[in-house]
């Protein structure tokens, strides 16, 4: 009996939980690595926050194309906590420092 082939947002869900500790990925990097295009990157975080791995996945390590870090003021102190702990910095701006040495390409 084969399995049935994983959905976008299965594959999506399934790839955020392998982003290792003090590495980053992209919205869009995760998208194409699901088999999306980049452009379904807009779509990334409602379908992580509606999957019921939610209290599983490091929302904190998928960021912005840029390197910036998308900062809630309800969850801004929990994820400067996740950032320090992972040995990740962020500048003054909330863009992170080394971006280029820390991303995650599903390739590694």
């Amino acid at each position: 009996m084969s399995s049935l082939p994983q959905t976008f947002s299965q594959k999506v869900v399934a790839l955020a939980l392998t982003i290792p500790p003090g590495r980053v990925t992209t919205y869009g990097l995760l998208a194409v690595a699901a088999g999306g295009h980049p452009m379904l990157s807009r779509m990334i975080t409602h379908i992580l926050g509606k999957s019921v791995e939610v209290d599983h996945i490091p929302f904190h390590r998928i960021v912005y194309a840029d390197g910036h870090v998308w900062l809630d003021p309800k969850y801004d102190q929990i994820r400067r906590q996740l950032y320090q702990q992972e040995g990740i910095k962020l500048d003054a701006k909330n863009k992170i420092i080394n971006f280029d040495k820390i991303i995650y390409t599903f390739d590694d």
